[in-house]
């Protein structure tokens, strides 16, 4: 029984998800036919007394309460304040942890972020963009939202990368290398010299076989994508097309004329360029899915060897590969993709659709700020996407538009403190943001009125000797400024707009991409399932029974399969041991995290007949364990430990960098499972020969 939702500091809902038992229970049964605004109106009443006093405490305490349980403790509720909105998430099952609640809040709060960029920052337009007045945009968007927060809960309960918050690779260097050639020559590059671009520019290009990341490709002047950002555009991709079940993906295709089966859609997206855009439909259960494949007997795929690598990205790799078949296969494999292409049609340009994402880029001066992409996905085949990011003519105004909202709320900052800002030399950084300022609204040239009279105002108040107001009359023409700039910015990348890649010139991106990859398919498919296998480990690291290793600085991993749902399975099958191994992975990160937040580096205990472990250490670049310094102690209410949840790890580096700056340094960490006979010596020295084993492959390139 679960539920999340947003909702302002006077107690409206801008949005909600609830599961079935918690609706059950929330309304009785000869009333769950009721919907939309009088579940609303229930949910109001239900949480409203919550929201005024967590409010009230902020108010006359500047503090609250952010976690407490109910009903004889079954139901935990965990809250956190992000702005003016209130977070809140209730689990009354006991099937969630606080830790589980409260990462699911973070989660939520970057996929608003992603989806709204800097209108975040105003409580009065993230109002209007999650609860806008059009009922049937306001549904579009809250299925966008509930659709990706059940993807994300679902992935975290069942992929390791997700588990851990880092991006898997799929292992083969000599595909991962032609891919990224054949992505710069043949797609990027194409696009980029194209006149039917409509002024974008196509700055990452990047290839998923399910949420693995095969290949990718960054422009020249393209910023840097961070780990957690990828991540995010990984659960985006695998919310429009869930992975499906191993006989589904490598069963024949379709004739032409036919439909391709494919899982359901998750959600439907904010389209930009096309404002008419039909609403999302509400995810469906995937219980329905699964009833067909638990009576279906086990079966295991063995895929015919991988082509050997003979040519370049920029030649028809089927051309001096050698195929896999018979030789005559080759008319056959060009006429099925021709086919599927034909029965793809509606449903790539429905997919294809531009969806505005904000991520986080790294400028030279080393500042990170949200600028404005758009995704474009490609299915290639069911589990394999391609997956294009381009930046519009107007991205240099987000850049300026970010670097004067963080000068205001440095200011708002200082004013709040009340501290004396008036005198310019006092503060160096007033009168550049006072150039910053005059100069983007000139630039305007009275197209906004609005912020205009906004900024005279502030500007009055603020420089002006005679007229100068008090720190409370700043702060409110301060506040008015920064909303007329978020307006601003709301207005050029939330709005429908015309710009985007021709149909055209996706078309062909996703019917190359498709030809060249096409003798891989199946390979492909497979080796997602079994990325890395235990069985290349088991003769060099006797009772070894799982591990996962972490580059936290590049944000990848490396693990075994691991996977014990119905739609795949891995070495141990999908019986009760896959199911106990798996439990104690999961256990074992939680475990890990929660010492992490105590300071702690080093982990080990024994857990029945296993022996769990887990270690956090630093290297410079070239390989040499660097000592560890005192950890931060966080607090219990802190951001959660992960990439999604608040990037902990970036910070970690920051924080170790600052005694190391004479060198790069690197994170890494280690968690493994072993049986329990294995004498705790053995184990740790098994655990630096391991590190030192993966070390390596964590350096095959991807850009």
């Amino acid at each position: 029984m679960r539920c999340v939702l947003i909702a302002s500091t006077a107690a409206e809902l801008l949005f909600y998800w609830a599961d079935a038992a918690f609706l059950r229970r929330l309304r009785p049964p000869a009333a769950t036919a009721a919907q939309g605004p009088a579940l609303e109106d229930s949910l109001n009443t239900l949480f409203a007394p919550l929201i005024i006093s967590c409010t009230a405490l902020l108010e006359k305490l500047s503090d609250t309460y952010t976690c407490f349980r109910a009903e004889r403790g079954q139901h935990l509720h965990v809250l956190h304040m992000f702005g003016d909105c209130l977070y809140i998430a209730v689990n009354g099952d006991g099937t969630e942890s606080e830790d589980d609640l409260r990462r699911t809040l973070f989660v939520l709060r970057r996929l608003v972020e992603a989806h709204c960029g800097l209108v975040t920052l105003d409580a009065h337009l993230i109002r209007k963009e999650l609860r806008p007045a059009d009922s049937e945009r306001r549904e579009r968007i809250w299925s966008l939202l509930r659709g990706l927060l059940e993807t994300y809960i679902c992935l975290r309960e069942e992929d390791q990368s997700f588990a851990v918050e880092a991006v898997e690779r799929l292992i083969h260097p000599q595909l991962c290398e032609q891919c990224i050639e054949f992505l710069e020559r043949q797609v990027v590059q194409h696009i980029n010299t194209s006149p039917e671009r409509g002024g974008d520019e196509v700055g990452h290009a990047f290839l998923l076989v399910h949420t693995k990341l095969l290949a990718f490709y960054s422009s020249r002047n393209a910023s840097s994508i961070r780990p957690a950002d990828l991540l995010t555009l990984i659960l985006l991709v695998q919310d429009l097309y869930p992975s499906q079940s191993v006989e589904e993906e490598l069963g024949p295709q379709p004739a032409a004329g036919k439909s391709l089966p494919r899982g359901p859609k998750r959600s439907e997206s904010i389209p930009v360029s096309n404002p008419s855009s039909h609403g999302a439909t509400e995810k469906e259960s995937d219980d329905q899915q699964d009833t067909d494949d638990l009576s279906a007997p086990e079966v295991y795929y063995t895929p015919e060897p991988s082509p050997g690598r003979q040519s370049t990205g920029s030649e028809s790799w089927s051309e001096s590969l050698e195929l896999v078949g018979d030789g005559d296969a080759d008319t056959a494999d060009v006429q099925m993709a021709e086919d599927l292409l034909q029965t793809l049609g509606p449903l790539l340009s429905e997919a294809s659709n531009p969806r505005r994402i904000f991520l986080e880029a790294n400028l030279r001066d080393g500042s990170y700020l949200l600028l404005p992409h758009t995704m474009h996905c490609f299915p290639l085949w069911p589990g394999i996407s391609l997956v294009l990011l381009t930046k519009g003519p107007t991205s240099h105004v987000a850049v300026t538009l970010h670097q004067l909202l963080d000068g205001f709320l440095v200011l708002e900052k200082k004013l709040e403190e009340g501290q004396e800002v008036g005198a310019p030399r006092a503060h160096p950084f007033l009168a550049e943001l006072r150039q910053r300022m005059d100069k983007f609204v000139k630039k305007l040239s009275g197209q906004d009125m609005q912020l205009q009279n906004a900024w005279v105002e502030f500007k009055n108040k603020i420089f002006s000797r005679s007229e100068a107001g008090s720190n409370l009359e700043l702060l409110h023409a301060l506040g008015t400024v920064k909303r007329q700039l978020c307006s601003v910015y709301r207005q050029l990348f939330l709005t429908p707009t015309s710009h985007s890649l021709s149909q055209g010139l996706r078309d062909r991106a996703q019917k190359l991409m498709r030809e060249k990859l096409l003798d891989w398919r199946d390979f492909l498919l497979v080796k997602s399932r079994r990325n890395i296998t235990m069985v290349s480990y088991l003769e060099d690291f006797p009772g070894l029974v799982h591990f996962i290793y972490v580059d936290r600085t590049a944000g990848q991993m490396m693990a075994p399969s691991l996977s014990v749902t119905e739609k795949s399975s891995s070495e141990l099958g999908k019986g009760p041991l896959a199911e106990f191994v798996r439990s104690k992975v999961w256990s074992l990160i939680a475990l890990a995290r929660r010492y992490l937040q105590k300071g702690y580096t080093t982990l080990m205990l024994q857990d029945g007949d296993y022996c769990c472990s887990y270690f956090l250490w630093f290297e410079n670049e070239l390989g040499y364990k660097l000592e560890v310094l005192e950890m931060p102690v966080l607090s219990d209410d802190s951001a959660p430990i992960g990439m999604l949840a608040g990037d902990y790890y970036r910070k970690l580096l920051r924080y170790y960098s600052k005694n190391q700056q004479t060198e790069v340094v690197k994170c890494y960490e280690l968690l493994t499972v072993h049986l329990g006979i294995i004498p705790s010596e053995l184990v740790v020295q098994q655990a630096c020969n391991l590190a030192q084993r993966l070390w390596e492959p964590s350096r095959i390139p991807l850009l």
